[in-house]
């Protein structure tokens, strides 16, 4: 035992050692890797990564506490077109016997072949390079940290650097920061040269960001200059600019207090070669001008048609394609308003919004016809987009179902329709997939198969019997959407032919808030092939064969020993009509029982008709924006104008007591559903994101269930990722069946992003979650929602994830765990699906959320 100890210590402290000298592989002998950054405020340890983050130079990044990001750019040989020479001469007759077994040329290629020179620049930019303690930068760092403190208050801060070594070529760099006392802002004065500046800033004066008596902040500076420039813009004055504001500080260093003159001067106009101030002026439009299909501002002037419409002049290089309505209503710079800054950014939106135009343009000229010099012409210059688009497409996909697919789509895009703006799409598309999920007795890669037709139909307008301009403005830019499909599904399975339509309503209230009111969303779905059940849920078959081994069944629902998929059938309706020797008190008459009721809930088909609203809010600035949330609300409802329309046919009722429309058992219920997404960005590319989701779906009148298409389910890689996608739940029940789902789910993941090194990226999550049967035909307390109980069946899944940043999108796969089971006895949950052998595989595209 003795002996085994100082072998392992002698192996630790060798590794150690190793692992030591290959850190500074790469680091001059003169040089030090920098290993450690410290902050000292006022003579404590500062940790803030937002003060961390304002030095120049950081360490390189670890994972675990290990930088392997370092470490893989070490292991790459630094020169290797010059390695592979030295190779090749290294014996004289190398190059010869090359040249005979390849070529020359290809001698030469294979210098910068992957393996020669490809793999070593991969791990070169994979990896990263050893962060060399760099003076220069330390004092940039410096100036940093006290221009940090002196914009937050502390004017008359003191800031010192060193550099100490830590070992061999290794080096920490220590800044220490004396803040001295913070300054209060004491007085505020104002000097404003314009009368109408000055008429204008007082009316708003009372919203400024500079207070008396508030500690100095830059940023509340740079705001109100942003603020003041705004406010003035959009009340017409055209040639207001945010430098034209400045602000002038006098410091009282006895007392910590200063006083703010802000100063706003005429402005500066170049007359022959000298400069002279100018009162700012307000300024009105007088024209508006819009030129259509040119490609070039100059061409403004080869004009073959104009119109004019509501003080709005169209020109057109050729003959004008749209109605001058569809046009003007999409602009809000009009004539006799005061130009504005605002109207001209609702312009632009709102032109973008029509999806006809390529990046419009608005340019401002003073009208020289204005004796005032007040007035300004707004030219508008279109260029439209191809009115007609091919669009042929090809994608591999993957999702929690269909492990691996290929799907087709031919697009053809007619745009500005009816000379509206308009925008129609036809479309049509195939798929062949693979799924381990669905019954595959021939062993077919590809047992997944679908096609379908699509029309889409977009106006940029509300399209609706009633005037809403007063509900729904045009500033809001309201869209109208109605769309119709078809798709056929031809699987190893039920197979489905799916025939939806949806016409609905889309606004932005304000600023990241988006409307959808779904005014009509149908769905009908026709079950093919339900004669083949049982060759698809295969759990379910199983359990009814093993039952039917126990219990007197009917030989002619046997072959070979075995149920037939029709036996199986037979099988059911043998036990609920008292055929066997089970009676109703007895558990496995409870699961044939609910066998039976599921194989009738699936095989049916689904006629739903519902409306909806939905509002959403997202706060995320910009695609690098980190730090955010949104959210997602959603309420739906279904089968009341059915009801109504089935009321007057009085059809007979089905064989389950519901009503029926065309003959088909329509759905009634009312659901809801919120989302809410939160990401916290510390730095460094390091994320904390978290998503908590709820949903419920209450059937009511025509209905005891939930239609499968729209119930929940659990698992999956965007999901609970200790669990495959439709494993999980209900409840405790253990996910029994092949596709498990229901009417109510609770969600929530927390996820800590970090960069591992280059474009790797890792994560450690945690998700919490299950499914629930409510209010609906399900009674066993295994399945249903009990109150506070049953958050004891929240299943929690947790592990760890690697990802690749392709820029243009992220790979991804997930190592989930079962870490607490509900499917378990209680007491027995915790930590008994955390195994290697037991890992859940997830790979998705992008992040879960």
């Amino acid at each position: 035992m003795r002996n085994n100890l100082s072998k392992i210590t002698l192996l630790f402290v060798i590794g150690t050692i190793i692992y030591s000298c290959s850190l500074v592989k790469r680091v001059p002998e003169s040089e030090k890797l920098l290993v450690k950054n410290e902050i000292y405020i006022n003579d404590k340890l500062n940790k803030e990564e937002r003060v961390n983050n304002l030095l120049v130079q950081q360490p390189n990044t670890k994972f675990l506490n290990y930088p392997f990001g370092l470490t893989l750019y070490n292991a790459a040989k630094p020169n290797p077109d010059s390695s592979y020479q030295a190779w090749l001469n290294k014996k004289p007759n190398r190059i010869k016997r090359l040249n005979r077994l390849l070529s020359a040329k290809q001698v030469e290629r294979l210098g910068n072949s992957f393996f020669v020179s490809g793999l070593p620049k991969f791990m070169k930019e994979t990896g990263e390079a050893p962060v060399i303690i760099d003076e220069k930068k330390a004092e940039r760092s410096k100036e940093r940290l006290s221009g940090f403190y002196y914009n937050n208050g502390f004017i008359r801060n003191k800031v010192t650097m060193s550099i100490d070594s830590v070992g061999d070529r290794r080096g920490k760099i220590t800044y220490k920061v004396v803040t001295g006392k913070p300054y209060f802002i004491d007085s505020i004065f104002k000097f404003i040269e314009s009368p109408v500046i000055d008429s204008l800033y007082s009316l708003e004066e009372k919203k400024s960001f500079i207070r008396k008596g508030d500690q100095y902040n830059f940023t509340n500076f740079d705001i109100e200059r942003k603020r003041i420039t705004q406010y003035l813009r959009n009340n017409g004055v055209y040639h207001f600019q945010e430098s034209n504001v400045k602000y002038d500080a006098i410091y009282n260093d006895s007392i910590q207090k200063m006083n703010v003159n802000i100063k706003i001067e005429d402005r500066l106009v170049k007359k022959d070669d000298e400069l002279i101030k100018r009162p700012f002026s307000i300024y009105k439009i007088s024209q508006v001008n819009i030129f259509t299909n040119n490609t070039s501002k100059k061409e403004s002037n080869q004009v073959n048609d104009s119109t004019t419409y509501k003080n709005f002049t169209i020109y057109s290089s050729g003959k004008l394609k749209y109605k001058p309505k569809a046009i003007t209503n999409a602009i809000f710079i009009e004539k006799g308003n005061l130009f504005s800054d605002k109207d001209r950014t609702l312009t632009l939106k709102s032109l973008s919004n029509l999806k006809v135009f390529n990046y419009p343009t608005i340019e401002y000229i003073e009208d020289q016809n204005d004796t005032t010099k007040t007035s300004l012409i707004a030219n508008i210059y279109l260029i439209s987009k191809p009115k007609f688009i091919w669009q042929p497409s090809i994608d591999v996909t993957t999702s929690d179902i269909q492990e691996f697919g290929i799907s087709a789509r031919m697009a053809f895009t007619w745009r500005n329709l009816f000379k509206r703006a308009e925008t129609f799409e036809l479309s049509a598309r195939g798929n062949i997939g693979s799924s381990k999920d669905l019954a595959n007795p021939n062993d077919v890669f590809f047992n997944i198969s679908e096609y379908g037709v699509e029309a889409k139909l977009s106006f940029p307008r509300i399209v609706f019997p009633i005037n809403t301009k007063s509900i729904i403005k045009k500033e809001m830019l309201p869209t109208t959407n109605a769309n119709i499909g078809l798709t056929s599904q031809r699987n190893i399975g039920l197979d489905k032919e799916n025939l939806t339509g949806v016409f609905n309503y889309n606004w932005i209230p304000k600023e990241k808030h988006t409307i959808r009111f779904d005014l009509l969303n149908i769905q009908f779905i026709k079950n093919l092939n339900p004669e083949n059940y049982f060759n698809v849920y295969t759990s379910s078959y199983n359990t009814l064969n093993n039952l039917a081994q126990i219990y007197n069944v009917d030989p002619t629902n046997l072959e070979n020993g075995n149920l037939t998929t029709e036996g199986a059938v037979n099988f059911i309706d043998d036990v609920q009509t008292g055929g066997t020797s089970l009676l109703p008190s007895d558990p496995d008459y409870k699961i044939i029982r609910s066998i039976g009721e599921r194989r009738e809930r699936l095989i049916e088909n689904n006629l739903i008709l519902s409306s909806a609203i939905t509002f959403f809010r997202n706060t995320k600035a910009n695609l690098l924006d980190n730090n955010f949330y949104s959210i997602k609300a959603k309420i739906e409802s279904s089968g009341n104008v059915l009801s109504l329309i089935a009321n007057t046919k009085n059809e007979p009722l089905n064989e389950n007591g519901n009503k029926t429309l065309f003959g088909i058992e329509y759905s009634q219920y009312i659901k809801g559903e919120v989302d809410y997404i939160k990401h916290w960005d510390f730095g460094k590319k390091n994320t904390l994101a978290m998503r908590a989701f709820a949903g419920l779906a209450v059937p009511y009148g025509n209905a005891q269930s939930i239609p499968f298409s729209r119930s929940y389910f659990s698992g999956g890689s965007n999901d609970n990722r200790g669990w495959q996608a439709y494993s999980l739940g209900p409840g405790r029940s253990g996910g029994i069946n092949d596709f498990n789902e229901a009417n109510l789910k609770l969600a929530y993941s927390l996820e800590y992003r970090f960069r591992v090194g280059g474009n790797f990226y890792s994560a450690f999550f945690a998700d919490i979650g299950n499914i629930w049967n409510v209010f609906d035909n399900i009674t066993d307390k295994d399945y249903t929602f009990n109150g506070f109980s049953s958050f004891e069946d929240l299943a929690v899944g947790s592990g760890i994830g690697f990802r690749y940043d392709f820029d243009f999108f992220v790979f991804r796969f997930d190592l989930g765990y079962k870490a607490y089971d509900p499917a378990r006895e209680i007491g027995d949950r915790w930590l008994k699906g955390v195994n290697f052998s037991k890992t859940v595989l997830n790979f998705g595209i992008n992040y879960p959320f």
